[in-house]
């Protein structure tokens, strides 16, 4: 009896361990603990111990497929999920053959234990948030076929181990921040068929080999910084369909004469735009001739165009902004054996009139921006789109008459004159028409309002005249309609359409001669965004019906005669507005309170702003009133400040002289050694070495009041104290620095005896190894001081370059804290990043060094700035726009893929790199290894440099963000486009302003465009340029918008990258 009681109970307890969840189940449980949110509920409603399936695998949950008892596929696309996932615990699942969870917001790592999914096939983590480098062990994930981690936040390099992926088809690797260069083991990847690689920060030459793929279909490469020369041999060998390698460095080969030998038989598609390809395409058309998209865009081509006569099956040809002269093809606009849809040819120098375009295949034409002249084409062919804006055609617009059913029209910026005709074609599919800063004359016509899909209607900048033609406001397709810069006259006399809804979203009338009262009736236009009425003679009161119109997020109605106070019921939703040069009374609202004074004044002398925003330097009009300085008052101030310049320069020399007295023999020393004082006390003097230590007097006074030094050719020490950014700041500037320094002291650098760095060396890589002692030895030059510490150039004794920070004494956190800070700075890499190298903590407080790459030739600031010191030639335009590109591309990096701010950006602390200027952020996450007192006088010296942003002047507490970052860049783009630097005090019709509170008001007064440098001044002439100095003039100002109005790194690198 007893052997059978015992055998029940042992099929009792194995029956119940039965029922238990399977290893599979307890996998997904776990991964289901990392999802936060779940929009849909697709996961959390599903996934429920409830509806689990004890035949080992939940066939029942959603995205869960099964093959048996095991889990094989978890394909969670598209959900909206907000997950930190844990991926190692997939490697339970034994039979995972796909995992696929693209387009979510997971973040989490790839985990080292990767390569333990021996059966996963198809891998999709695209579009997520996922960080990390690629472990080696992604390597012997032998049966992978697609891998897609495109669109995360993945950083390093490609590991060499990527060569053990032997049956991947498919590699997608495209809009991440991976970096260094593309190792050649790609190359044993003899299955692959598409790779992707976009989109990252990859560097020097494109690895040899790819020709040698024989499966390669597709290779994209676009968006990196490789360099070096195109290879030739890949594009006549390879057995590729679709190549782009755009948007890199490329030039051709100096050893070819021709632009290219030859282009393999089997590309389709080549996109070599955005690069730096020279020479002419005369005679080498024939090349193209298997080619259906050819894009050889933004580059640095000449010569004439070919006529591309035997090109059969070519149909998007894209040669825009390269150097190409002469007439323009007729065979191109004729059609006959070519088949273009697709024909760009802007920003060139071609010139010559334009005949008539007759193919039949070609939609799109963009001549735009080049020097062709002539009346306009009779004929329009078949073209949908025709851009001929930008150049010097002359005559009037009955041409028009004959051209076809085309949906975009661009004229703009030429020389037509004469009316508008009343009788035009009948244009039944026109979107979008542009004939803006021409000199058109006459009245508005009705035709205007008879196109029937008409979106976007521009007549701005010419000379017509008469009254507004008030229906155009209610035509029911219509959204953005601009007449500004014309000469309409008369009061609007516009009543609200009942039958016809308006869809206006943008209207601007400004700079004409408009006059009477503003119509009431305008409340009716409920999806205007934006309203421009500035420079007109309107009167009276604005109508408190504007307030209705919710969608509103920018008004101006500066320059004109209102009068009466400004509507209570505006929106809260506006993010611009301007109501200054009226008569305006009353109390400025509490809801535009938040915009600076110089959206009210100057003008409006009975206008009260009570508390206006904190750091506007503007004052309300009360200020007007106040009397103004005398002559005699501006003569005894400006002979003060000659007095105490001179006593400054008596004061150097004589200390000057006192050093030199001290001194019993010359230096012989040729460098500066970063050595530790014993004793920083006792009087300095000569070691026996020649060695040069500096003082831990030198470092403790560089707050608020030490200079930039430097080593003389002749080897002796010289104290400089550069020069004033300011009138009103006593800061100093030196173009070698990387630092703002003050010049209240001069310090020295003492002569010391031997001593060593005692502390201990900390590495942040293994790319690099010396002992505290090498380092002490190490010749140092003077780089520059900050409030937080001085920099130094020291050159190890194998020729290495570092650049050395030395803390000054007190900002540093505790050790413990600052250790565990700087190691997460070990994975910042990025090309328009300085590498961190490791840090030295010292026996004494003063003994704190951060190690980085060394950088030449400079800083911004000592390029941009046209002072004494300043480096080379001015910067050019291109150039200045690829350096606010590098510097957003690092800022995003830091903000989204190590998810910290810089929290020091200034134009000392943006190095340019070699001969191409690369731009590369230093000086990063400071504030993490500072105290909060450190932190705070970081703040402050960025406040007085012109850096703070107003939301950290108004903190107690004040730690720098993502959005003091982007106000910070947004000044460094003022700067760029100015020349000014942004601790100068501007002169103004008002007095002295800063920088930012300059340029809006220029702007504010339609005077953008005298903000840019006088050196920019000849590259205004180019329209692409012109274009271009607006475009980040319109960037800089959003970035110095209200901390809640301030966009994110991210959309400006963006809308940067697209100029």
């Amino acid at each position: 009896m007893k052997l059978i009681g015992i055998l029940a109970l042992a099929f009792c307890f194995f029956s119940a361990l039965g029922q238990l969840p399977s290893q599979d189940i307890l996998t997904l449980l776990e991964f289901k603990k990392g999802i936060k949110h779940d929009p849909t509920g697709y996961v959390l409603q599903s996934w429920n111990e409830e509806s689990i399936d004890f035949n080992g695998c939940p066939s029942s949950w959603n995205g869960i497929m099964c093959n048996g008892g095991n889990v094989a596929a978890v394909v969670l696309d598209n959900l909206g999920l907000l997950a930190d996932a844990d991926l190692s615990v997939f490697s339970n699942l034994t039979m995972l053959v796909k995992l696929s969870m693209s387009n979510n917001s997971i973040t989490g790592k790839l985990p080292n234990n990767i390569g333990d999914f021996k059966s996963l096939e198809y891998l999709d983590l695209s579009g997520n948030l996922f960080f990390s480098t690629l472990p080696p062990g992604i390597g012997n994930l032998g049966s992978l076929k697609n891998l897609s981690l495109a669109g995360n936040n993945f950083s390093g390099s490609i590991p060499d181990t990527i060569s053990g992926l032997r049956s991947i088809q498919s590699l997608d690797l495209s809009h991440n921040s991976f970096s260094g260069e593309v190792p050649s083991s790609l190359m044993k990847l003899m299955d692959l068929i598409s790779l992707n690689l976009s989109l990252n920060g990859f560097t020097k030459r494109i690895p040899k080999g790819f020709e040698l793929m024989a499966n390669l279909q597709v290779l994209d490469l676009h968006d990196n910084m490789f360099d070096g020369n195109l290879d030739s041999e890949f594009l006549l060998l390879t057995t590729a369909i679709h190549v782009d390698l755009s948007e890199n460095l490329l030039v051709n080969s100096s050893q070819q004469q021709k632009f290219l030998p030859g282009i393999s038989e089997t590309i389709k598609h080549l996109n070599l735009s955005h690069n730096q390809l020279t020479g002419s395409l005369v005679g080498e058309a024939q090349i193209f001739g298997n080619l259906k998209v050819l894009d050889l865009s933004y580059n640095q081509l000449s010569g004439e165009l070919p006529g591309f006569n035997f090109v059969y099956d070519l149909e998007v040809l894209k040669l825009s902004n390269n150097r190409f002269s002469g007439f323009i093809p007729n065979d191109l606009l004729k059609g006959g054996s070519l088949v273009l849809t697709d024909l760009d040819l802007s920003g060139n120098n071609l010139t010559g009139p334009v005949s008539m375009i007759t193919s039949t295949t070609l939609r799109t034409l963009n001549l735009s921006s080049n020097a062709l002249s002539g009346e306009l084409p009779p004929l329009t062919g078949s073209c949908a789109m025709i851009d001929l804006s930008s150049n010097q055609f002359e005559g009037n617009l009955t041409r028009l008459l004959k051209w076809g059913n085309i949906e975009i029209i661009d004229l703009s910026q030429n020389r037509l004159t004469g009316s508008i005709p009343e009788v035009t074609a009948q244009f039944l599919r026109l979107n979008y028409l542009n004939i803006s800063r021409n000199t058109l004359s006459g009245s508005l016509p009705n035709v205007l309002t008879q196109f029937p899909r008409i979106g976007i209607l521009d007549l701005s900048f010419n000379q017509l005249d008469g009254p507004l033609l008030s229906s155009l406001l209610t035509v029911p397709t219509l959204q953005e309609l601009h007449l500004q810069g014309n000469i309409l006259t008369g009061s609007i006399d516009f009543l609200p359409s009942s039958s016809n809804e308006s869809n206006l979203q943008i209207l601007d009338l400004s700079h004409n001669q408009l006059n009477g009262y503003f119509p009431d009736g305008f409340g009716s236009l409920s999806r205007l965004q934006g309203l421009n009425i500035a420079g007109n003679n309107f009167s009276g009161s604005l109508p408190t019906s504007v307030g209705d119109i919710k969608s509103l997020d920018s008004l101006d109605i500066s320059q004109n005669h209102f009068t009466g106070p400004l509507p209570k019921n505006l929106p809260d939703s506006l993010q611009t507005f301007n109501a200054s040069l009226n008569d305006l009374s009353g109390v400025v609202p509490e809801n535009l309170r938040k915009f600076p004074v110089s959206s009210f004044y100057p003008g409006n002398p009975e206008l009260q702003f009570p508390n206006p925003p904190a750091g506007s330097n503007q004052v309300p009009a009360e200020s007007h009133k106040k009397k103004p300085i005398t002559t005699i008052v501006i003569v005894v101030i400006i002979i003060a400040c000659v007095i105490a310049v001179v006593i400054v320069i008596l004061l150097a020399i004589f200390i000057h002289y006192i050093c030199i007295s001290r001194r019993p023999l010359p230096i012989a020393s040729k460098d500066v050694r970063l050595q530790a004082p014993q004793n920083p006390s006792t009087v300095s003097g000569r070691d026996s070495a020649g060695g040069l230590v500096v003082s831990a007097e030198d470092i403790t006074t560089t707050h608020k009041g030490s200079s930039s030094e430097i080593i003389s050719p002749d080897e002796k020490l010289v104290a400089i104290t550069g020069f004033s950014p300011s009138k009103g700041s006593h800061y100093s500037w030196s173009p070698e620095s990387g630092d703002s320094c003050t010049a209240v002291n001069l310090a020295r650098l003492d002569v010391r005896s031997p001593d060593r760095l005692a502390g201990e060396l900390f590495f942040l890589d293994d790319t690099i190894s010396f002992t505290p002692e090498e380092l002490s030895k190490a010749p140092a030059e003077v780089l520059g001081r900050s409030s937080h510490g001085t920099s130094y150039r020291a050159t190890l004794d194998n020729g290495l370059f570092l650049t050395v920070k030395w803390l000054r004494e007190g900002v540093a956190k505790q050790r413990k804290e600052f250790a565990k800070e700087a190691k997460k700075f070990a994975n910042i890499r990025h090309p328009n990043v300085v590498t961190l190298r490791g840090y030295y903590w010292g026996p004494t407080q003063h003994e704190k060094l951060i190690l980085s790459d060394y950088i030449s030739p400079g800083s911004l600031a000592s390029f941009l700035y046209d002072r004494p010191g300043r480096k080379g030639p001015l910067l050019t335009w291109a150039q200045r726009l690829k350096i606010a590109v590098d510097v957003a591309r690092g800022l995003n990096y830091l903000h989204f893929d190590r998810t910290v701010p810089h929290g020091n950006l200034k134009a000392t602390n943006i190095l340019l790199d070699g001969p191409d200027f690369n731009a590369r952020v230093a000086d990063y996450c400071l504030h993490r290894l500072m105290t909060q007192a450190g932190t705070i006088e970081q703040i402050l010296d960025a406040g007085v440099l012109g850096y703070r942003a107003p939301e950290l002047a108004a903190s107690k507490k004040p730690l720098p963000s993502f959005k003091s970052d982007v106000y910070a860049f947004g000044v460094i783009l003022l700067e760029l486009l100015t020349g000014k630097c942004a601790g100068d005090v501007v002169s103004g019709e008002d007095g002295g302003v800063d920088l930012t509170d300059w340029v809006r008001l220029r702007v504010a007064e339609g005077h953008g465009s005298d903000c840019f440098e006088a050196a920019l001044m000849p590259e205004m002439g180019i329209p692409a340029a012109e274009k271009g100095m607006k475009e980040v003039l319109g960037i800089a100002l959003r970035c110095i918008r209200s901390v809640s109005e301030r966009p994110g790194i991210k959309t400006i690198y963006e809308d940067l990258s697209s100029i």
